[in-house]
């Protein structure tokens, strides 16, 4: 109630300061430019849909619209010869506004009278379907979200989270963490969590700040043949090109974390504008401050950063450099006063330390005669994993898990795009050199170890596309193969042929109903927690195992209700094979990963099996009217073999009913309230082997025989956001209340296992695990936030 209050008195002086300084106009820019060639447009036209207001762009083209009344508008960009495009939601303040670029699509429609519908969710022919966008207001003001891009993400159909933890886990139809890949411009991160889970990607908190993002795509189940090392999600980040004429940024307070932005120009001198710019940014949590006052068991510390440099050398040639950072920290809080439930997690969560980085250098070059473009982008990615378990976590003594690796990559990846009339066919290569290095000691399988493996990984691909029938039907085949150096087979790449194909056709004229498809076959090499596992006589017993092999087959329909409002049906089937399974605990490791652990550094066998497949039904409507909405149905089946022979049981991440429902409205004087409400079913969990645990504690010891004999109740919950914005003269403020929970459910979760203790806390002898009570009641979490835009 205080904090409302405070919120409340806030708004209040606020508003009576604004009356004698408020800023009513703002400015918006940007660039437009052919979406294939890359060439910019001169003389395009951008308006305030519905308005008068609008500028051209001039020989670079860049445009500018000044004096616009602060608020929400629809913009259109329009050219002779191109298809029409709109960006919606776009917020303009005092100060703080982000360009919007536009790139055209040529306008090849021969198709008469007919009148044909801009599709502002057109995909490409290369993922024509099981694709879906964010843009950069939908990111920023997602309730619930609390400016973290991996929830911000679980909103999209086919997406869950972990259930029951906390976990930022991003699972798409059915598949494990780990089936992911994440680009930041064209750069590969490992992951995108603090704390992450290695070997997987989950985490309990994000890493990447959202005010970076220009838009974030997730491509599900379709992904084209540049792609490797996934099977069931790509997600690319699109980081925004800081300012090239006035310095800016953003400081952002929330409940968890600071955060301040900077962005501006670099040796601009008198130019208007610069070929340099920068946006930069530094993060610091402080939940290590509330989790200490609150008297939690565990004080996650940390701190990340990010940057981005564009260079424009000429007119066809950019470079930039990007990266990001974490440095984390998971302390264990001594209770003042014992209570079971907070000592349990105290005896069991692990003692995290880690350093991660990932730096990239990439060079777009764009061909004179516009026949094509070439990008080549060198990386590096770095974690430092310290990962521990003691039987007295607080003091750090008596060792029963130990776990020092760290891991780097070093990567190459070039493709090269050549336009031939109406075909455009991309080859590329990637090259991998990775080292990893580790020290295991395992008390509880009595298995220690020491690891330094260096392997080279390389794939090459090859695709084309191209659209047929008068423009009704577009199609794109694709072939790619994979290898490495260090599995016995590895180099053997006609074992991972990959061949990939998708078709779109419109089935009306006007382009409204669109009937989609594709197909393909995908592979991953298993992590290198599981390549480089050694058994006490320092044998690599992994090596033998394959590549996991995937195969999509997806198909649905599009229509378009209205210019900003679409229907879509999907089904989707997936197959594994060669999954790798656990010879300690007779699992598919797809059942692992959705816990702090390190996954699988244990010795597997590549003979497991799985498959997913379902149904979504997807209503999306652009903001029109004041309104945006989102509604998503997802159907599914999930399940995973432990070995060729052995009958498919329901995987972890089987929830098999998902419903995601977003949407918000803008008033007047903008307030914005939105909200968002997430079902997922009851998922499946492996139950604890009391006397295995007991005879092993702290360490948890699961029975995966009964896996799909017990599953967690239904989760719901619904987020609610209220906005509002000011603009001022040399800054703007955003102020929000984010209420979590508003239902005040309860959040399923697994029945928790301690040791028996008397009311002092004391271990009772002889040594008995109990269930450990936890609390029934939902809470209901409110939290404030303000940006400060300037």
């Amino acid at each position: 109630m205080k904090k409302l209050s405070l919120f409340v008195l806030s708004i209040l002086l606020i508003s009576l300061s604004s009356r004698l300084s408020a800023q009513n106009t703002g400015t918006l820019k940007g660039t437009v430019t052919d979406s294939k060639t890359g060439e910019p447009l001169i003389g395009a036209t951008v308006v305030l849909e519905g308005t008068s207001t609008g500028a051209s762009t001039n020989l670079e083209g860049n445009y500018t619209i000044k004096d616009i009344e602060v608020g929400s508008y629809n913009i259109q960009c329009s050219f002779i010869g191109y298809v029409t495009q709109t960006k919606y939601n776009v917020v303009i303040r005092s100060t703080g506004n982000i360009d919007i670029n536009f790139e055209l699509q040529e306008d090849v429609e021969q198709m008469g009278e007919v009148v044909v519908t801009a599709n502002p969710f057109r995909q490409s022919e290369i993922t024509p379907l099981s694709r879906q966008k964010l843009s950069q207001e939908e990111i920023v003001s997602y309730p619930g979200g609390n400016n973290d891009i991996a929830k911000v993400v679980q909103t999209l159909p086919g997406v869950s989270g972990s259930v029951g933890g906390f976990r930022n886990d991003v699972i798409i139809r059915g598949g494990a963490p780990n089936e992911n890949v994440y680009f930041l411009d064209g750069v590969e991160i490992p992951n995108i969590n603090h704390f992450s889970t290695q070997g997987s990607a989950g985490g309990p908190v994000g890493l990447l700040n959202v005010s970076f993002f220009e838009g974030v795509t997730l491509s599900a189940s379709s992904f084209g043949a540049q792609y490797g090392n996934v099977l069931s999600g790509v997600l690319q980040f699109d980081q925004r090109t800081g300012d090239d004429q006035n310095f800016a940024g953003n400081f952002r307070l929330s409940s968890s974390e600071a955060a301040l932005t900077v962005e501006g120009p670099l040796f601009k001198g008198s130019k208007e504008s610069a070929n340099t710019t920068y946006i930069a940014s530094v993060r610091r949590s402080y939940l290590q401050l509330l989790f200490g006052v609150i008297g939690l068991p565990f004080l996650p510390d940390y701190w990340d950063y990010q940057y981005k440099v564009n260079h424009k050398i000429d007119k066809y040639n950019d470079i930039y450099v990007t990266g990001v950072g974490s440095i984390d920290d998971l302390a264990i809080n001594e209770l003042d006063e014992f209570d079971a439930e907070q000592q349990a997690v105290q005896d069991q969560i692990p003692v995290i330390r880690q350093r991660s980085n990932t730096l990239g250098i990439g060079w777009k070059s764009r061909f004179k005669d516009n026949s094509g473009y070439m990008l080549t982008v060198l990386s590096n990615n770095y974690l430092n994993n310290q990962f521990q378990r003691f039987e007295d976590n607080v003091n750090e003594t008596g060792l029963i898990f130990k776990n020092d690796s760290e891991e780097m990559e070093t990567r190459l990846r070039y493709n090269l795009t050549k336009f031939n009339g109406d075909w455009t066919t991309t080859y590329g290569l990637d090259l991998i050199n990775a080292d990893y290095q580790n020290t295991t000691e395992d008390l509880v399988n009595n298995v220690t170890f020491g690891t330094d493996l260096n392997l080279f990984r390389y794939g090459l691909f090859a695709q084309t596309s191209t659209r047929l029938l008068n423009n009704r039907m577009g199609l794109t085949v694709g072939l790619r193969a994979d290898g490495n150096s260090f599995t016995k087979n590895g180099n053997e790449i006609y074992k991972t042929i990959s061949p990939r194909a998708s078709i779109t056709y419109d089935l009306t004229a006007d382009k409204k109903l669109t009937a989609n498809a594709s197909a393909g076959r995908y592979y991953k090499i298993l992590p290198y927690t599981t390549l480089g596992y050694k058994n006490n006589a320092g044998e690599y017993i992994n090596e033998n195992t394959e590549y996991i092999r995937s195969e999509h087959l997806v198909a649905g329909l599009e229509y378009l209700l209205t210019k900003s409002s679409r229907l879509t049906l999907e089904g989707f089937f997936k197959y594994y094979s060669d999954y790798p399974v656990s010879t300690i605990d007779s699992v598919s490791l797809a059942n692992k990963g959705g816990g702090f652990e390190v996954l699988g550094s244990e010795p597997v066998v590549s003979n497991g099996l799985g498959r997913t497949y379902g149904a979504e039904l997807l209503y999306q409507q652009k903001f029109t009217g004041n309104f945006y909405s989102i509604a998503a149905l997802t159907l599914y089946k999930s399940e995973f073999s432990a070995g060729d022979d052995a009958n498919y049981a329901p995987a972890v991440w089987d929830n098999g009913v998902l419903v995601s429902l977003l949407g918000g409205y803008k008033f007047g004087n903008n307030w914005e309230v939105s909200g968002r409400y997430r079902y997922l079913g009851g998922s499946p969990y492996p139950p604890v082997d009391q006397q295995a645990t007991l005879n092993n504690y702290p360490a948890i010891i699961r029975d995966y025989s009964r896996l799909g004999d017990v599953r967690l109740g239904g989760f719901s919950q619904l987020d609610i956001r209220i906005d509002k914005k000011w603009s001022f003269k040399n800054f703007s403020l955003d102020l929000f209340l984010d209420i979590q929970n508003v239902l005040a459910q309860q959040q399923p979760s697994e029945p928790q296992f301690g040791l028996e203790r008397n009311d002092q806390g004391e271990v009772v002898s002889p040594k008995n695990l109990v269930r450990v009570d936890t609390n029934a009641d939902g809470s209901v979490l409110p939290s404030i936030g303000i940006v400060i835009n300037f």
